[in-house]
C-alpha cells in the first residue's frame, strides 16, 4: 500500500497497472480496497488502476470526523490530484456510487465518466420507514446488531459462504465512528441533485436485489446505461466479475474511454 496525506489525514491506497489511462476504484460503507480484486486483475493489464481505502478503512487514517460523501469525494480528487491523474474513470461499489456521483457534480472537470456498482443513490421509497427504525437502532450501544444485520441482508443464499462471512465480521470490526458517520452521510446526501449536475457519461449496474430504484436512476439519469447482473447480490463485482467486468468493458468501448 501507498500513502498520501491531505492535511492530517494519512490515505491509503494501492496502485497497479500502467499508463496514461487510469480506474479509481472506491469500495462502500464499511468495506476496502480489496473489494475490487477481481477488476484489478483485469484491468490492470492495459490501465493504470487505483483502488483507494476511503479515510476510516483499511490502512487510512480514522479521524473522529470528515465522513460526508462530500468529503470522501475531495478525498478522492485530492488524491487524483496528488497522482495527475488525467481524466480518469471512477468506478464505486455501494457507498462509492454516491462518492462517485458527488465526484462528478462538485468536481466536474475531473473524472471522464462513472460507474456505479450497485450504488447507495436514489433509494426506494419503501426504504424510509426502514431507514426510519434503523436510526434509533444505530445510533444505540447496540448498534452491532442492526450493522450486522443489515449487511446479512446484502447477500443471496448462493452467494460464496466464506466471503459472505469474511465481509460481516470487517464490517462489525470497523470503528463506531466511523460506520454510524458513513450510516448518516448516506441517508444525508442529496443524489438527486448530484444526478442532475453529472454532465459526464455515467452506468448504473443494479445487482439481483438492486440498492437504488432503478426506475429513479433512469428519470434522474436519462443518458445513463442502467443494467442489472444475475444470479448475485449487493457484492456482486466479488461474486460475478466475469459479469460486472464484460459491461465495463463495454461502458469503456461505447464512450471510448
Amino acid at each position: 500500500m501507498k500513502h498520501i496525506t491531505r492535511g492530517d489525514v494519512r490515505l491509503a491506497y494501492e496502485e497497479t497497472g500502467a499508463g496514461a489511462r487510469a480506474i479509481v476504484f472506491i469500495h462502500g460503507w464499511c468495506c476496502d480496497h480489496t473489494h475490487f480484486d477481481g477488476q484489478v486483475a483485469h484491468y490492470s493489464l492495459t490501465r493504470r488502476c487505483i483502488s483507494v481505502d476511503l479515510r476510516g478503512h483499511g490502512e487510512s487514517d480514522a479521524p473522529a470526523d470528515g465522513y460526508s460523501i462530500e468529503t470522501f469525494a475531495d478525498d478522492i480528487a485530492f488524491l487524483c490530484d496528488a497522482l495527475a491523474l488525467k481524466k480518469p474513470l471512477i468506478v464505486g461499489h455501494s457507498m462509492g456510487g454516491a462518492i462517485a456521483m458527488a465526484l462528478a457534480a462538485n468536481h466536474p472537470g475531473l473524472p471522464s465518466a462513472i460507474v456505479m456498482l450497485d450504488g447507495a443513490i436514489l433509494f426506494p421509497p419503501s426504504l424510509d420507514d426502514f431507514v426510519s427504525q434503523m436510526n434509533a437502532a444505530m445510533h444505540s450501544d447496540g448498534y452491532l446488531e442492526p450493522l450486522t444485520g443489515i449487511f446479512n441482508g446484502m447477500f443471496m443464499a448462493t452467494d460464496d459462504a466464506e466471503r459472505h462471512a469474511r465481509i460481516v465480521a470487517a464490517a462489525v470490526g470497523m470503528p463506531r465512528h466511523v460506520a454510524i458517520g458513513e450510516w448518516d452521510a448516506l441517508w444525508k446526501f442529496d443524489s438527486a441533485s448530484a444526478a442532475a449536475k453529472c454532465g459526464v457519461p455515467a452506468m448504473y449496474v443494479g445487482s439481483h436485489g438492486p440498492v437504488a430504484d432503478l426506475a429513479r436512476v433512469g428519470e434522474a439519469m436519462p443518458n445513463a446505461i442502467v443494467a442489472q447482473t444475475a444470479g448475485a447480490g449487493h457484492f456482486h463485482q466479488l461474486e460475478v466479475p466475469d459479469q460486472v467486468n464484460a459491461m465495463i468493458d463495454r461502458f469503456i468501448a461505447i464512450n471510448e474511454l
